[in-house]
């Protein structure tokens, strides 16, 4: 591979234009290896800011990875470039899995500089498995559309006769205990609608404005403050950088308050069951991020808001982790199972997704929305 000219005028437009623009993560070096520029892809991916990773040595980049820093030290001696396969890079609180290209880069009136750049191979793993998640939800709720259709005709056919047999009951005497049966058909005729219904989730279009994310997590916080059955101290981590979205803030509050209610149940039953993390407080943070250059299932975007869930409950069983967005799966003896399942759908009515996380003591619910900079 031959080495990059570059013209010194045209490295702030490649460093600030091009490089920003890029969804591979890349990372400009000097000759003493220090950090000269990381684009917002990088950042996302190395989990670093550029402001804080400026001006430092590669060492506080790679940590721990003497091989490729020495690697990249005999870049500069011999300006051939070289490539990494299947590099897992560790980092804070997890570790990425990256083809590296490392190549030096050239200019007449500056030295040599490297040029370090990232391709991340398990980030198309997760797109795929986003692509798999929206299809599911599309489908179950094209299932559950005929299957309401199926339901709710018999059902209505099974009222309907209670009722004219309510009506002949009338008009004869001492059957009062028969007129009591009719009432307990119709009842649970109407209970049965109801369940289809909840489980359709809601089928009005999204009302969608430009949103303030934080107005969204205020009014959850103020739902919340008002519910004093639960022991649970709820945090919030805001990013005020964040954008105004386009989404309907009440289809964003239902969800959000439909994972939070989920995430304070699991954290009062532990405590009753009274056998894990005892010792610490219940406690719920809520936490807001932008992402930049990010795809959400397969489509691309500029940028995305991402709001993290995280409880410090028993966590959610592996079996379950793959099934937990379906309608009526649960895992509390209670529970209906259709709240993550209605949360799901409502951000997927706007364009994002809610994903999952979850092992003993952290479980995350991560909702990922578009950012639109413009109301069409």
């Amino acid at each position: 591979m031959k080495n990059i000219e570059l013209q010194t005028d045209k490295l702030d437009f490649l460093s600030e234009g091009i490089l920003d623009s890029l969804n591979t993560a890349v990372v400009l070096l000097d000759e003493q290896l220090s950090v000269l520029c990381i684009n917002p892809a990088a950042e996302i991916l190395l989990g670093i800011s550029s402001k804080k990773i400026r001006s430092n040595s590669i060492d506080q980049l790679l940590i721990g990875e003497a091989n490729t820093i020495n690697a990249i030290k005999e870049v500069l001696k011999t300006n051939h470039p070289f490539t990494q396969r299947e590099k897992t890079i560790l980092l804070h609180d997890h570790s990425v899995i990256v083809d590296l290209t490392v190549q030096p880069i050239q200019s007449k009136k500056l030295k040599t500089q490297i040029l370090i750049e990232f391709n991340q191979l398990d980030r198309h793993l997760r797109i795929s498995k986003e692509e798999n998640l929206l299809a599911q939800n599309k489908t179950i709720r094209a299932l559950l559309r005929s299957m309401a259709h199926e339901v709710k005709n018999p059902l209505g056919g099974i009222r309907g006769a209670a009722q004219l047999l309510e009506r002949e009951l009338n008009q004869i005497p001492d059957s009062p205990d028969l007129i009591e049966y009719t009432q307990v058909i119709i009842n649970e005729a109407d209970r049965l609608k109801r369940l289809v219904n909840r489980m359709l989730g809601p089928n009005a279009l999204p009302n969608q404005t430009m949103v303030n994310i934080h107005s969204v997590t205020e009014r959850v916080r103020s739902l919340l403050k008002a519910d004093k059955s639960r022991n649970v101290k709820i945090f919030f981590d805001y990013d005020p950088s964040i954008p105004e979205i386009k989404i309907d803030p009440e289809h964003l509050i239902q969800a959000v308050l439909n994972i939070v209610r989920n995430a304070a149940q699991a954290l009062s039953e532990q405590k009753k069951k009274a056998h894990f993390n005892t010792e610490n407080e219940n406690r719920i943070i809520i936490k807001t991020r932008v992402l930049r250059h990010f795809n959400i299932g397969s489509k691309h975007h500029k940028l995305v808001a991402k709001m993290d869930i995280i409880d410090n409950g028993p966590g959610i069983p592996k079996e379950m982790q793959e099934r937990i967005f379906m309608p009526l799966i649960t895992g509390r003896a209670e529970g209906t199972g259709l709240g993550l399942s209605i949360a799901q759908s409502l951000i997927n009515q706007n364009n994002g997704l809610i994903e999952c996380t979850s092992k003993p003591g952290k479980t995350v619910f991560t909702l990922l929305l578009p950012i639109n900079e413009q109301v069409d």
